[in-house]
């Protein structure tokens, strides 16, 4: 049976799910369950309206950390610490070996650094005339 490469700007959920599952099931029987846990963390302000989070996930006893966002008027009060320490925690009782992240160079690596977050990787002109820096750091 042949097969044929298409690019597809426009998939249907079933064949990116198709993908994923696949790719899932390669994965599981290589490495073992992921035991993949979703980790989202909340800023409130006194009304309980989010003005910051923390979104990532614990997969293969590491957690990675996708999306740290705090509201301007929030910055600065040590609210990104605090973010990141409760992910830490959370990450330490699920026995995690380490944290990992990425982020732009005009944004937070100096954030990173300061909290104890290394560079493993850089990628050039991501987006053009900038960096993206990978950083980790064992729990």
């Amino acid at each position: 049976m042949s097969a044929t490469v298409r690019v597809e700007t426009e998939a249907s959920a079933d064949d990116v799910a198709a993908v994923q599952a696949g790719l899932r099931e390669f994965n599981v029987r290589v490495f073992g369950d992921p035991n993949e846990v979703p980790v989202t963390i909340f800023l409130r302000d006194d009304a309980g309206a989010v003005v910051g989070g923390l979104q990532g996930h614990i997969k293969w006893r590491w957690l990675y950390v996708s999306k740290l966002w705090i509201a301007d008027s929030h910055r600065g009060k040590g609210h990104g610490f605090d973010l990141m320490n409760a992910a830490e925690d959370f990450g330490r009782s699920k026995n995690c070996i380490g944290s990992y992240l990425d982020t732009f160079e005009y944004q937070a690596r100096p954030f990173y650094e300061k909290i104890g977050y290394e560079v493993f990787g850089t990628l050039d002109d991501y987006p053009p005339s900038y960096r993206q820096f990978f950083l980790s750091k064992r729990l």
